[in-house]
């Protein structure tokens, strides 16, 4: 998928330096709400066998990370990923965070926009789900530029990686909505 100067696509094992290098310039921001991928990725080995795990559930179709490549530098400006698959339904839950480099420019609504369609199009999803804090406002207005309702709160339903008992409200997207 392709969108002004950047491409979405599947994460794949030439990726792990850009992944590792994204991954830990941001940890800060990113350690309390993706708290299994920061704590799977403190060092590049650590981080060479979380990308062997996650391309190990493409292939039996539970997990999808996706990537967003600035197509000029061939950085990685984000990452996506489908998670909690459910094929009976068929529903998954969606994540994404950005480069604090390219946050703020508009770049996370337009991708995952994008990416909605292509998850309901190519992978044939019926719903679309998210969840996030009731603070992260970035988040909330990314989900409802795209389309997505708010379905409800589900109290204490995750833990930061402080430990805090956190509630997050439960966003979902239809794929005739």
């Amino acid at each position: 998928m392709q969108f002004d100067n950047y491409n979405i696509r599947l994460l794949q094992n030439s990726d792990i330096d850009a992944y590792y290098k994204m991954v830990s310039k941001n940890r800060k921001r990113l350690e309390d709400f993706f708290t299994g991928t920061t704590s799977r990725t403190k060092t590049f080995e650590d981080t060479k066998a979380f990308l062997a795990e996650m391309l190990e559930k493409v292939n039996k179709r539970e997990y999808f990370p996706y990537i967003i490549e600035d197509t000029k530098t061939h950085t990685i400006a984000g990452f996506l990923d489908l998670k909690n698959v459910d094929w009976k339904i068929p529903k998954t839950e969606m994540g994404l965070y950005i480069d604090e480099k390219y946050a703020g420019k508009g770049l996370s609504t337009k991708a995952f926009i994008l990416f909605c369609e292509h998850c309901f199009k190519e992978h044939g999803f019926r719903k679309l789900f998210l969840r996030t804090h009731p603070k992260n406002h970035s988040a909330r207005k990314i989900a409802e530029k795209a389309g997505f309702k708010i379905e409800g709160t589900i109290r204490c339903d995750y833990k930061t990686t402080s430990g805090q008992l956190v509630d997050l409200i439960y966003y979902g997207k239809l794929n005739d909505d």
